[in-house]
């Protein structure tokens, strides 16, 4: 993808695929809560006319490219430019109306069920996953968009929203948050960190597979970020654990995800991405799929694996 083709994306159009919906509408400026921060009051501005953003708590704004900067944290524009790529598929047009009555949401009769689809269950093996792992972690959402039914794996959210995922969608029914999965009983000290679904479940798989008969899944705890962009929000939660374990991805946006959490937690956290050095995240580790990144030496912590299998 080209600059200009990314400019070519509507921005309104790449949030909601990103699971953003705006909260009102004057004249041509659509308001969003701003996907940088938990607010209430809407600051995050979209010109539907001139295709541009701007974020009065940050004082910023600007092109889809300087959105993706935030988003992704990264000013690397070829990166960036792969991030939005990565995400085209799954941007559609939308129009939003604001009468009197609030307005529709994009996903309407939405109906959760446990995970059973034969095609889900195939989607979720093709990437490496165990579905006896995955279903007691995930949901089977049944719904329409744009009048159209739709069905897919639903994993929720801390404020009520899910992560949506099938072999043909990448998306969110908002709100959009972190995922923070806490053990039964008494409270555990150390909590693992993921950017995504596909980590966290890759991980719940791998350790099962190098460790049969001792997985120790419910050892500790878990949040998924679900966005880079949620940093400060799994910041306020993790700050209750004595041990942080991160496993973000091997690219510049997990590595300033990490810098980002290592200022707030100090010495608490630790990275473990040379666990799967070469791969750029646990999904691609899992599935034996390498890549050449291009990065700059991580400035980080890197907890050096002890022995095969994120024995973490």
């Amino acid at each position: 993808m080209t600059i200009q083709e990314a400019k070519q994306i509507r921005i309104a159009d790449y949030l909601q695929s990103l699971g953003y919906t705006p909260v009102k509408q004057q004249g041509n400026s659509l308001w969003y809560n701003s996907p940088f921060r938990q607010e209430t009051e809407a600051s995050f501005k979209v010109n539907t006319d001139r295709n541009l953003w701007y974020d009065y708590g940050l004082s910023r704004g600007g092109n889809i490219l300087a959105l993706a900067q935030e988003l992704y944290r990264s000013d690397n524009v070829p990166y960036l430019l792969d991030r939005i790529a990565e995400q085209a598929p799954h941007i559609r047009p939308v129009s939003f109306y604001f009468h009197q009555q609030p307005s529709k949401p994009s996903f309407q009769q939405l109906e959760v069920r446990e995970l059973s689809h034969p095609a889900l269950l195939r989607y979720l093996q093709e990437r490496g996953i165990n579905t006896a792992l995955a279903k007691p972690e995930c949901k089977e959402l049944h719904f329409t968009h744009n009048g159209k039914p739709y069905f897919a794996i639903g994993f929720p959210n801390v404020a009520g929203g899910y992560e949506v995922r099938n072999s043909f969608f990448k998306g969110c029914i908002a709100p959009k948050d972190i995922s923070h999965i806490r053990q039964q009983e008494e409270p555990r000290e150390k909590c693992l960190v993921f950017e995504g679904l596909m980590d966290y479940l890759s991980f719940l798989t791998l350790r099962m597979k190098n460790c049969p008969n001792m997985p120790n899944l419910d050892g500790q705890d878990y949040v998924i970020l679900n966005s880079v962009a949620n940093v400060s929000k799994a910041a306020d939660v993790l700050h209750g654990y004595g041990r942080i374990h991160c496993l973000l991805d091997n690219d510049e946006a997990g590595r300033k995800a990490y810098r980002e959490l290592e200022r707030e937690l100090g010495g608490r956290i630790r990275d473990f991405s040379e666990n799967y050095h070469g791969y750029k995240d646990l999904n691609d580790y899992l599935c034996g799929k390498r890549q050449n990144l291009v990065v700059n030496p991580p400035l980080r912590n890197i907890v050096k694996p002890k022995k095969k299998g994120l024995g973490l």
